[in-house]
C-alpha cells in the first residue's frame, strides 16, 4: 500500500462505500490455485505452470514465492518437470505433447471451460461448424478454438462481424461463446446470429460462467447509485474488464486497479457512494486492502449489496484428490 499520499479523513466528507457480492474467486478459480500449491507439496519445488494460472499478478507472485515457475511454451519445461496447464485451458495439442515427453501433467481448467471444449468436438463430430463468440488472443478462445481441426471454428467478436460471415444457409452452423463475456453483449450477438441463421444450433445452458454473470448482475445492482465504481483486476482479465464495461454501459465511470497503491485520492472528489467488486481472479485480501486505503482518505460506511449466493465446488484431478 503506497504510505506516501496525504491523508484526506480529517478534511473530507464521509464516503458511502457499497461492496458487490459475489465477487472475487470463482470455484474453478479456486481450484486453479489448490492444484498449484498441492502439486507443490506433493512434487517439491519448482512446479512449471504453462501461462498464468489466473490473470492476477498478486496470485502469481504469491505461487511463484511458493515454488511455481511460469512458462509460456512446454519446451520450456525440463524434462521431468511437473507441469499444470492453466484454468484458461489449452490447446488439444498440447497434453499430447506433454504425455509424448513423458511429463507429468495437472490440468487445472476450469470444469465450465472444459465443457465448452467438449460441446465443441461433439458439434464439429455432428458435421457442424461453430461460431465461436469470444476475444481474439484470450488463452481461452485459443484453448477452444485447439480442440477441433483447424478450420472449423470462425471467431465471432462483435454484431458488426456477424454481416461479415458468409456462410449460407445450407451450411450446418452452430455456436459456441467464452465464458467470460459481457451477458448483454452476448445477447445481442447471438440474436444476430439467429437472425441471420435460424437453422444455427446454440449449448441448451448458457456458456457464459455462472461467476461472470453473477458478477455483472452485482455490478447492476450497485451502479446507478455510484458516482464511481472500482473493479479490483488485471488488464488482461476479460470477466473484470467485462465488469468495468457493464458499469459504463449503466453511465456510471469505472476505474479497474490491481492494487490499493494505484488509487488517485481526487477519484474521490464529489464522491458521496463509491462502488467496489473484484473480478474472479482477485483475492479477498486485495478487495480488504482497497476498503483500508479508501479509509485513510475518506471516513467510509461498508455496506455488503448481495445479489447472489455462491456455493459451486469443482473436484480436484484425481492425482491431487487424497
Amino acid at each position: 500500500m503506497n504510505d506516501s499520499l496525504p491523508d484526506a479523513t480529517a478534511t473530507s466528507a464521509p464516503i458511502r462505500l457499497l461492496i458487490a457480492a459475489p465477487r472475487g474467486f470463482c470455484a474453478g478459480v479456486d481450484r486453479a490455485i489448490e492444484i498449484v500449491e498441492r502439486a507443490i507439496k506433493r512434487y517439491g519445488a519448482p512446479v512449471y505452470v504453462r501461462h498464468e494460472i489466473v490473470h492476477n499478478r498478486f496470485v502469481v507472485d504469491g505461487l511463484k514465492a511458493k515454488g511455481a515457475v511460469f512458462i509460456e511454451e512446454l519446451d520450456q519445461v525440463p524434462d521431468g518437470a511437473p507441469v499444470v496447464f492453466s484454468a484458461h485451458g489449452v490447446p488439444k495439442a498440447v497434453p499430447v505433447a506433454a504425455t509424448e515427453r513423458g511429463l507429468d501433467w495437472l490440468d487445472a481448467t476450469c470444469p465450465l471451460v472444459s465443457k465448452v471444449h467438449r460441446q465443441a468436438e461433439r458439434q464439429v463430430e455432428a458435421g457442424r461448424h461453430i461460431l465461436f463468440i469470444g476475444h481474439m488472443g484470450h488463452p481461452e478462445v485459443i484453448g477452444t478454438m485447439g480442440q477441433v481441426p483447424a478450420g472449423a471454428i470462425t471467431l465471432v467478436e462483435t454484431v458488426e462481424d456477424v454481416a461479415e460471415l458468409k456462410f449460407t444457409d445450407a451450411t450446418p452452423l452452430a455456436f459456441l461463446t467464452q465464458t467470460t463475456l459481457s451477458v448483454d453483449d452476448t445477447a445481442e450477438i447471438v440474436e444476430a446470429l439467429r437472425t441471420r441463421y435460424p437453422h444455427m444450433v446454440g449449448p441448451k445452458a448458457e456458456d457464459i460462467c455462472y461467476a461472470t454473470s453473477n458478477r455483472q448482475e452485482a455490478v447492476k445492482a450497485i451502479a446507478k447509485e455510484c458516482q464511481l465504481l472500482l473493479v479490483i483486476g488485471a488488464p488482461n482479465s476479460s470477466n473484470s474488464l467485462r465488469l468495468v464495461e457493464v458499469a459504463e454501459r449503466l453511465g456510471t465511470p469505472s476505474r479497474l486497479i490491481q492494487r490499493a497503491n494505484e488509487i488517485d485520492p481526487s477519484w474521490l472528489d464529489g464522491v458521496t457512494t463509491l462502488g467496489l467488486t473484484a473480478g474472479a481472479s482477485a483475492p479477498e485480501v486485495l478487495v480488504r486492502e482497497v476498503v483500508e486505503r479508501i479509509g485513510e482518505l475518506r471516513t467510509v460506511t461498508e455496506e455488503t449489496v448481495t445479489t447472489a449466493e455462491e456455493k459451486m465446488i469443482f473436484k480436484l484431478p484425481r492425482q491431487l484428490a487424497d
